[in-house]
C-alpha cells in the first residue's frame, strides 16, 4: 500500500509553495553563519583595505617616477636621476598588493569554508528530521542540486562580494578623492558619471536577464532529475525497453535548457558590447582632458601615466562587474533555494521540552481508537483499537490496502494520527521524544533498501561501533554466514546501488541481521521472510520466534504459515478489525481468516 501524498484542507499540509525572499532578507540569514568567524572577518577587511591601499599607490609612484626622469629624456644618466627609494616604493606597493590580497585569502578562507560546512550540514540534518510526507514527495536529483548549488552559492557569494566588489568600491572612491585633489573636478566627474552610467546598465541589463538563467537553472535541474530517476530505475528500463523513451525524455530536457543557455548568452553579449561602448568613451574622454593638460603645461606626463593607470586598474575589474553581479545575483537564488529546504516545517515535532521514552524491559504497545488517513479525504485505519502486552506477539493479518504497513509507520511515528492515540508503555508517543521512540523499535521491512558499501558497513548500520563478534553472531543467526562464506570478499563484498547485487532473499536477510544487532525492545516483522525460499524461510523464522519471545512483537504478514504462532491474530479490513484471536481458534469459527488460510493452503 503506498501513501497518498496529497493532503486535504483539514489534515496535514501538502507541499508547501516556496517563498521568495528579498536580497536583504537572504543577507540577514546568512549574516549568523558568518559572525561565528567575525575576528577573520575584521582582520580580512584589514588586509583588503590595505592591499587597496597599495594598489592606488602604485599609479602616484609611477607618476613620481616618470617625472624624475623627464629632464633629460633618453641621457644615459637619466637613470641616475630616478630615485632609488620611489624604485624600490613602486616594487613594495607591487608586492604589497599580492601580499595582501593573498593573506585575505588565507585569513578569510577558514571563515568561508566553515560557513559552508555549517549551513551544508544543517541542511543535511533538517532533511532528516522532516517527515516521510515530504521525502516520498521530494524529487532526489534536483533536492540534491539546491544542496550543491546553495553551497556553492555561499562560497561563490563571499569570494566575489568580499574579493571583488567591495574592494573594487574602496578603490572608485580612493580614485575619486586622488582626482578631486590633485586635479581639477572634471577628471572625477568624468569618473564618476561613467562609473554611475556603467552600473546602472549592468544591474538594468543584468536584473533583464537573470529569468534566462533562472530558467536555465529549473531546466538544469529537470534534466538532472530525471536522469538520476532513471538511473536509479535501471532494471525497470531494461524489463519494458524503454531506453529510447527515456532517452526521449532526457533530450527534450536537454533541449529546453540548450535553448534557455543560448538566450541567457545572446542577453550576455548585449551586456558586454554596452559596458565596452561606456568604457571606451570615458577613457577617450579622460585622456583627451589629460594630454590637453600636459600640452597646455598644468600636468605633467607623469600625470598622463597616473590618470591612464588608474582608469585601467578601475575598469578592468568593472569589466566582471556584470558577471560578478549575475553571479551574485545567482548566488542569492541559490541560498534562498537552500533556505527554503531548511525552513521546511516539521510535519511530526516533538512538543517543547519532551521527555525521553521511559521504559523498564519489554513494553506493552496500544493503538487506542486510531483514526488516520494519508488523505484525510480518504481514511486508512477507521477507529482502530488493540493491545499487545509486553513481551507478547501480536499478527496482523488481511489483503493488500487494509492498513497493515501503516501500523508501523505511526508507531515509529512518520506520520501523527488524526484522532486517537498510539502509546508505548501507558505513554504518548507524541508527548515524548521521536528519537527515544525510534530507539526502541527494531523493524525488518518487506522492502529492504541497503547502502551502497559493504555487508559489514549495512549490518552494523544497526548498531554503529558493533563488535566484530557481535556482528558475526548476527550473521550466524540470520543465516547469512553460508552466503559469507561464499563471497570472494566475505563481509567486505559491496552490495551496490540499494543492495541490488544480492538477491531478494540475500538483502531480506541483512535486514534481519541489523535488527537483531539493534537489539530493541519492539520488534516489527513486515512479511520480514517473504522473498526467501521454504527451507531458509522456516530457519529463518524459528530463529525470529526465539528472538521475538523477550520482545514485544507487531508481525505483519500475508503468508498465515508464519504467524500461527502469535499469541493473538488481528484479521484488518478496510481498516477495521474483523477478526481477532489465536490461529487455532479463528479456524475453528470459519470466518475471514479460515477463508484466507484454506486459499494459501
Amino acid at each position: 500500500m503506498r501513501p497518498a501524498i496529497t493532503a486535504g484542507a483539514h489534515g496535514a499540509p501538502g507541499p508547501q509553495a516556496p517563498r521568495t525572499r528579498k536580497d536583504s532578507e537572504i543577507l540577514a540569514r546568512l549574516l549568523p553563519y558568518l559572525w561565528a568567524y567575525k575576528w577573520r572577518v575584521a582582520v580580512a577587511l584589514a588586509f583588503m583595505v590595505a592591499a587597496k591601499l597599495a594598489n592606488v599607490g602604485v599609479p602616484m609612484v609611477l607618476k613620481e617616477l616618470v617625472d624624475a626622469m623627464a629632464p633629460q629624456p633618453g641621457s644615459p644618466v637619466a637613470v641616475l636621476l630616478v630615485p632609488v627609494t620611489l624604485l624600490l616604493g613602486y616594487g613594495l606597493l607591487r608586492f604589497g598588493v599580492s601580499m595582501f590580497t593573498e593573506l585575505r585569502e588565507l585569513v578569510f578562507a577558514e571563515a568561508t569554508q566553515g560557513a559552508s560546512r555549517r549551513i551544508a550540514l544543517e541542511t543535511f540534518q533538517h532533511l532528516h528530521g522532516l517527515s516521510l510526507r515530504f521525502h516520498l514527495d521530494r524529487q532526489t536529483g534536483g533536492m540534491t542540486r539546491d544542496i550543491e548549488r546553495g553551497v556553492r552559492g555561499l562560497e561563490s557569494l563571499i569570494s566575489y562580494s568580499l574579493y571583488s566588489v567591495v574592494p573594487t568600491l574602496i578603490e572608485m572612491a580612493l580614485v575619486l578623492v586622488i582626482l578631486s585633489l590633485k586635479f581639477d573636478l572634471g577628471f572625477a566627474a568624468i569618473t564618476l558619471v561613467a562609473l554611475v552610467l556603467y552600473i546602472v546598465f549592468t544591474v538594468t541589463v543584468t536584473e533583464w536577464r537573470t529569468h534566462f538563467r533562472r530558467q536555465a537553472n529549473e531546466f538544469d535541474s529537470a534534466a538532472h532529475t530525471r536522469a538520476i530517476d532513471s538511473l536509479l530505475n535501471y532494471e525497470t528500463v531494461k524489463y519494458f525497453n524503454n531506453e529510447p523513451f527515456e532517452s526521449r525524455r532526457y533530450d527534450e530536457s536537454l533541449d529546453r535548457l540548450r535553448r534557455a543557455r543560448l538566450k541567457s548568452q545572446t542577453s550576455l553579449s548585449l551586456l558586454n558590447t554596452g559596458q565596452q561602448l561606456i568604457i571606451s568613451v570615458a577613457l577617450v574622454a579622460m585622456l583627451w582632458r589629460a594630454t590637453q593638460g600636459v600640452i597646455d603645461g598644468r600636468m605633467t606626463l607623469g600625470d598622463l601615466v597616473m590618470i591612464n593607470a588608474f582608469m585601467i586598474q578601475l575598469y578592468i575589474p568593472l569589466n566582471f562587474l556584470g558577471v560578478l553581479y549575475r553571479e551574485i545575483k545567482q548566488s542569492l537564488t541559490d541560498l534562498d533555494r537552500m533556505f527554503n529546504l531548511l525552513e521546511k516545517e516539521r510535519e511530526v515535532a516533538d512538543v517543547p521540552k519532551a521527555p525521553a521514552l521511559n521504559l523498564k524491559g519489554p513494553p506493552s504497545v496500544e493503538f487506542r481508537d486510531v483514526v488516520f488517513g494519508y488523505d484525510p479525504r480518504r481514511p486508512i485505519l477507521k477507529g482502530l483499537s488493540f493491545q499487545i502486552p509486553a513481551g507478547r506477539t501480536l499478527a496482523v493479518v488481511g489483503p493488500s490496502g487494509a492498513g497493515k504497513s501503516t501500523l508501523g509507520r505511526l508507531l515509529y511515528r512518520f506520520y501523527d494520527v488524526q484522532q486517537g492515540a498510539v502509546l508505548i508503555a501507558g505513554q504518548d508517543i507524541r508527548q515524548v521524544q521521536q528519537d527515544s521512540v525510534r530507539r526502541s523499535i527494531g523493524i525488518v521491512p518487506q522492502d529492504t533498501v541497503l547502502f551502497n558499501d559493504t555487508l559489514t558497513y549495512n549490518i552494523a548500520y544497526g548498531r554503529t561501533g558493533a563488535s566484530e563478534a557481535e556482528i558475526a553472531e548476527v550473521v550466524r543467526a540470520a543465516r547469512l554466514d553460508a552466503f559469507v562464506a561464499l563471497a570472494p570478499q566475505g563481509l567486505q563484498t559491496p552490495v551496490g546501488e540499494r543492495g541490488l547485487k544480492l538477491s531478494g532473499g540475500e538483502k531480506q536477510r541483512v535486514a534481519i541481521a541489523r535488527t537483531l544487532l539493534k537489539n530493541p525492545p519492539i520488534l516489527i516483522l513486515d512479511e520480514a521472510t517473504s522473498a526467501l525460499d521454504t527451507a531458509n524461510e522456516r530457519a529463518i523464522q524459528a530463529e525470529l520466534e526465539e528472538v521475538a519471545r523477550d520482545r514485544t512483537t507487531l508481525v505483519i504478514a500475508h503468508r498465515l504459515s508464519t504467524v500461527v504462532h502469535a499469541d493473538e491474530i488481528l484479521v484488518l479490513d478496510e481498516g477495521v478489525v474483523v477478526e481477532r484471536g489465536r490461529h487455532d481458534d479463528l479456524l475453528r469459527r470459519g470466518g475471514r481468516y479460515a477463508q484466507m488460510w484454506s486459499l494459501q493452503e
